[in-house]
């Protein structure tokens, strides 16, 4: 080993120690820092009684202490794994990047496995020669493993950062649809006399009904396609989603204010789109798996999104046109305002949530194509063989703007609006009232049946507290615990 080599590789005990404190005092400032802000974010939105936005800062800080024993596995078990030997031969296959033939299998399996010359980071002498003593090269390297180490924290702060920025320009088109609700309140003249109308009189019908057959089912589906793309929610659909959900779930108050209903629904469902599930990291195992060079795995894989968020944009303006249909198809006139009927029915498999579920994979897929190409593009450099060629960079780059505009713009304001029309009512109410509802549905309870005893009380009480959870139907509820919990919504 050379002279250069050697203080390249310099050990902690021979390092000045005005060196070590300086580098722990930065380390431990930008932690603490870091630490505070997170803190005092949590305190703010408590004080502006934002739980469900609380909650997502607390599945922030869940991933960044995910994040955190990843990164002491890696360092712990660094030395034990690059000293698990392999045969030579296992490292010629599933290669992100194919071996030159005429290089040196030497100079070739240093290279793919300590990665870019840039970082300096050289194998110990004594774990190079633990593995070359058996004619075998190491599982993995120490360069790679730091590599692995920096793309699984960029993968999840990518993510988070993502999800935050869609939730935040969804919020602002949400927004838009206030004055709206504004302006119906404000039109709301009480009781006054019911006319009879054909359907056509009303603008959701119009817009919305294609008439009846297959013919009709066709242009329905292809009016939903490219309707996602201009005006997927206009005035029309959003007034009589409204009514229908405010005659559906709390006839008694008709003034009830369904956008902010509908933004803090919204809310809770953003805490569960902001972590990493255990799904998702199989996900991101199984792509490591298939970058294999000369696949392209990279590029084919970035129109997953892309078909899925299309597909969910299209289902939910379908959903908003069947509600017309449904309509259309069993009167020709009615008398008074135009309801529809929410219904689960509507969804796939009659489950509305599973929409969140591929928002969120859409979201998370999206975000591990943008962090996995500024990774290789800061790791490895833009001619990387690991990059690819131009003509598979820029659409791959194209395609995670145009998701990350149309999920923000489109699809999550739909997703807010068009997932009230299922059959359930969310119980977002503040915290007391949600105790006042769990405490008279207990009673409710007890007055229902027989008493069986301190068991079934219990198991009635968690049972309260697990529907209350998932969602209350207000028609359950009595009049003056009604109207107490939406006014609070």
């Amino acid at each position: 080993m050379g002279e250069g080599e050697a203080e390249d590789e310099i050990l902690l005990e021979f390092t000045p120690t005005w060196i070590v404190a300086a580098v722990c005092s930065i380390i431990v400032l930008i932690s603490l820092v870091v630490e505070r802000l997170l803190h005092y974010l949590g305190k703010f939105l408590k004080r502006k009684n934002q739980k469900p936005l609380f909650e997502a800062l607390g599945k922030v800080k869940e991933e960044l202490m995910l994040l955190g024993f990843i990164s002491l596995l890696l360092t712990v078990f660094q030395s034990t794994i690059v000293k698990i030997c392999i045969p030579r031969g296992w490292t010629d296959h599933l290669l992100p990047c194919k071996k030159d033939s005429s290089t040196d299998l030497a100079a070739t399996t240093a290279h793919y496995f300590a990665g870019a010359t840039r970082w300096k980071r050289r194998l110990l002498s004594s774990q190079e020669s633990y593995c070359n003593a058996k004619n075998e090269v190491p599982l993995l390297s120490l360069e790679a493993l730091h590599q692995l180490h920096i793309f699984i924290f960029v993968l999840a702060i990518t993510h988070v950062v993502f999800s935050v920025l869609t939730m935040v320009l969804a919020g602002l088109k949400i927004r838009e649809w206030k004055h709206w609700e504004d302006s119906i309140k404000a039109s709301d003249s009480g009781d006054g006399p019911r006319t009879v109308s054909h359907l056509n009189q009303f603008e959701f019908i119009r817009d919305r009904f294609k008439g009846f057959g297959k013919d009709s089912r066709f242009l329905g589906w292809l009016y939903s396609f490219g309707k996602q793309f201009y005006g997927s929610v206009t005035k029309s659909d959003y007034t009589t989603m409204r009514l229908g959900f405010v005659m559906t779930h709390c006839g008694s108050n008709p003034k009830f204010d369904f956008h902010k209903y509908m933004v803090r629904a919204l809310e809770a469902d953003f805490r569960k789109v902001v972590g990493i599930s255990w799904y998702l990291w199989i996900f991101v195992v199984v792509f490591l798996l298939l970058n294999v060079g000369g696949w392209h795995t990279y590029f084919w894989i970035a129109f997953m999104p892309l078909i899925l968020l299309l597909a969910v944009g299209t289902k939910l303006e379908h959903v908003i046109s069947q509600l017309a249909h449904d309509i259309a198809e069993k009167h020709s006139a009615i008398e008074g305002d135009l309801v529809v009927k929410p219904s689960d029915d509507h969804f796939w498999f009659s489950r509305p949530k599973i929409v969140l579920y591929l928002i969120h994979f859409i979201l998370f897929q999206n975000a591990f194509e943008i962090s996995f190409f500024f990774w290789i593009l800061s790791t490895y450099g833009f001619d990387s063989c690991i990059m690819g060629k131009l003509q598979y960079i820029v659409p791959r780059l194209v395609i995670g703007v145009i998701i990350q505009i149309l999920c923000s713009y489109s699809t999550l304001p739909l997703y807010a609006i068009v997932t009230q029309m299922g059959s359930s009512f969310k119980a977002i109410f503040e915290e007391h009232v949600q105790q006042s509802l769990i405490g008279w549905a207990n009673k409710a309870k007890r007055r229902k049946g027989p008493r069986s005893g301190y068991g079934s009380s219990k198991a009635g009480s968690a049972g309260s507290e697990e529907e209350s959870s998932r969602g209350v139907p207000l028609q359950k509820l009595g009049r003056g615990d009604r109207n107490k919990g939406l006014e609070s919504v």
